[in-house]
C-alpha cells in the first residue's frame, strides 16, 4: 500500500513512525503546510533500512501520488477539506478528531461518506486501549449485570499552550467529546440528556475565550444508567484518564495501573510509585499503534469500519449539549442540538 500523511507535527510524526512498521505499507509519502517539516521527517524516516519514505511539496500534492489511504493529522482547520477531498477522490481516510469543526460540517461528512460508501475512520483512540476495549466485552457478556453508574475523568497536567484555546471549541468539544464517546461505545447505550458545568481558576485565557478550565457532566443513559464525567486543565499529579463501571453484579475500572497519578491515603510506605504518565500520547501509546492497524485493516477489506464518521456525529452532538446546557444551566436533550 501508499499511504499519504497529512501532517507532520508531534501526533503526525508518531503515526508516520507506525505507519512504518506496518508491512502492508510499502511507502509513505509526507506533507505538511510547511514544507521542510515534511522533508525533516521524511529524512528521519527514511534513515531506517526498510523504510521507502518521501515528502510532497504541499498538501494537494497528496492526491496525485497514488494513495491508498490517507491519514490526516493536520492542524484542525484543515480537516473537513482534506476529508471531503480525499472521500471524493475515493481514498480511504483516517482522521485525527474532529471531522470538522462544528456540528454541520462533521454532518455533511458523515453524509459523504454513507453515500459514497468510502471508508472514513475517526481517531478515538480510546476504542483501542486494551483497558476499554475489556470493559465494553464485559458489559456486552452481562459481567457485570446491569449498569447503574458510568464514571470517566479526563484529567490534563497542564494547559495547552494559550493560542490553541480559542480555536480549541472549548472543554467540551476538545476534550469530553472523548469520554462522552467513550462512554457511548463502551455501554452501548446512547445519552439521553445531560446538565453539564464548569469553572475558571486558573489562566484568564479560558475565560477570554468563553471556555472554561474544569468541567463536569451529568448523563442520563436510555436504560436509566447515570453517568458522571470530570475533566480539568490542572492536573499537576500526572495524565489521569479513567473509565469506572458500576453493575449489579460487579464492577470494574479501565486506565488504572501503577502509573495513574492517585494517591492512597495512607500512603503505602512499602511500595515504590512509578512516574505518572506525562500526556496523552504516552498514556495511549498503544492505542494509537491499534486505531492505525485497523485503519490499514479497514481499507484492505479486512474489518469493518470500528469508528466511523455517524459515530463521532453522535459524540460531537452530546458535547454540543454539554456545551449549551453549561452556558444556559439546565438539563439538555440531543435532539436540541441535532441538525
Amino acid at each position: 500500500m501508499r499511504i499519504g500523511l497529512a501532517g507532520a507535527g508531534r501526533i503526525g510524526a508518531r503515526h508516520a513512525a507506525a505507519l512504518c512498521t506496518m508491512p502492508e505499507v510499502e511507502s509513505l509519502v509526507i506533507a505538511d503546510a510547511d514544507p521542510s517539516r515534511a522533508r525533516d521527517l521524511a529524512v528521519r524516516l527514511d534513515a531506517r533500512p526498510r523504510d521507502r519514505v518521501r515528502a510532497e511539496e504541499s498538501v494537494s500534492g497528496l492526491f496525485g501520488a497514488g494513495l491508498d489511504g490517507l491519514v490526516v493529522a493536520a492542524a484542525t482547520d484543515a480537516h473537513a477539506a482534506l476529508v471531503e477531498r480525499a472521500v471524493a477522490a475515493r481514498i480511504g481516510v483516517f482522521c485525527e478528531k474532529p471531522l470538522a469543526a462544528d456540528v454541520d460540517g462533521t454532518f455533511h461528512i458523515a453524509a459523504a461518506a454513507r453515500r459514497t460508501g468510502v471508508p472514513v475512520q475517526v481517531g478515538f483512540q480510546r476504542r483501542f486501549d486494551a483497558g476499554y476495549v475489556a470493559a465494553r466485552e464485559a458489559v456486552s457478556a452481562g459481567r457485570l449485570g446491569w449498569l447503574h453508574t458510568v464514571r470517566s475523568c479526563s484529567f490534563d497536567p497542564a494547559p495547552p499552550p494559550s493560542g490553541y484555546i480559542p480555536a480549541s471549541g472549548g472543554l467540551f468539544r476538545d476534550c469530553v467529546i472523548h469520554d462522552l464517546d467513550s462512554i457511548r461505545h463502551v455501554t452501548g447505550r446512547d445519552v439521553a440528556w445531560v446538565i453539564a458545568a464548569g469553572s475558571n481558576r486558573g489562566d484568564e485565557v479560558f475565560r477570554r475565550y468563553g471556555d472554561v478550565d474544569t468541567g463536569a457532566a451529568l448523563l442520563g443513559l436510555d436504560d436509566g444508567t447515570l453517568g458522571m464525567i470530570g475533566a480539568t486543565r490542572y492536573n499537576a499529579a500526572g495524565y489521569d484518564v479513567r473509565l469506572e463501571l458500576f453493575g449489579s453484579k460487579d464492577s470494574l475500572v479501565a486506565g488504572m495501573d501503577d502509573r495513574t497519578p492517585v494517591t492512597p491515603v495512607p500512603a503505602d510506605e512499602s511500595e515504590d510509585a512509578r512516574p505518572a504518565y506525562v500526556s496523552f500520547m504516552e498514556r495511549f501509546a498503544a492505542a494509537y499503534d491499534a486505531e492505525l492497524r485497523a485503519f490499514i485493516d479497514v481499507i484492505a477489506g479486512r474489518r469493518a469500519n470500528p469508528c466511523p464518521p455517524d459515530e463521532a456525529l453522535e459524540a460531537f452532538y452530546l458535547a454540543e449539549a454539554c456545551e449549551l446546557s453549561r452556558r444556559e444551566g439546565r438539563m439538555v436533550q440531543p435532539e436540541e442540538v441535532r441538525s
